[in-house]
């Protein structure tokens, strides 16, 4: 089952999501600059929003970076161990900094950045495979202590449906692409993507 994007239940406010952009903007512009992290509340107080129980909810979060349409860097938590505001810090400065497949992100592509943040519900486990709605659910794959995991819009940029999907979460996880068929635990969420 497909789902086309955009059609996830929402909780976070427009203010409450171009807050948490330019949060993690700041986050990565303070990381690649060697400064500390950003102060959310002060960050805050300057864009006249409140740090609101939505905002400081521990919830899971990725911030992902994109130069030229191209991945640039991606990190994040699936499950929520800090605030949402401090998980969306932490996860920009690392994007941009820590991503073992990219070397650091440098000053000069700093401008030509664009940035992702995507808010995610916590995990739930799913029965079988075919539970799994492409386009809505995110996928957390395990199997004799391997693990991947792909963010909900990731099948949908690839033009994955499930068994593709499933074939290249095995792969990520170091298996063979049909190792998703037998033994294999699969557990989902959504997630707010701006």
């Amino acid at each position: 089952m497909m789902l086309e994007p955009g059609t996830l239940m929402n909780n976070l406010t427009a203010q409450e999501r171009e807050f948490l952009r330019d949060v993690a903007r700041q986050a990565v512009w303070n990381a690649v600059r060697q400064q500390d992290p950003p102060d959310t509340r002060t960050l805050a107080e300057a864009a006249a929003v409140d740090l609101t129980p939505r905002l400081l909810v521990k919830r899971g979060a990725f911030v992902t970076l994109h130069r030229a349409g191209q991945l640039r860097g991606c990190i994040g938590y699936i499950e929520g161990h800090l605030p949402l505001v401090d998980a969306v810090v932490r996860n920009g400065r690392a994007a941009a900094t820590e991503d073992s497949r990219f070397a650091p992100v440098s000053e000069a592509e700093l401008p030509a950045l664009d940035l992702e943040v995507s808010a995610l519900t916590p995990l739930r486990s799913v029965a079988r495979p075919e539970d799994i709605v492409i386009g809505r659910h995110g996928i957390l794959f395990e199997k004799k202590g391997h693990k991947a995991v792909f963010l909900p819009q990731v099948a949908l940029e690839q033009g994955w449906d499930l068994e593709a999907t499933l074939g290249h979460l095995s792969l990520k996880a170091g298996l063979s692409p049909s190792d998703w068929h037998e033994g294999a635990h699969f557990q989902v969420f959504e997630a707010e993507v701006f």
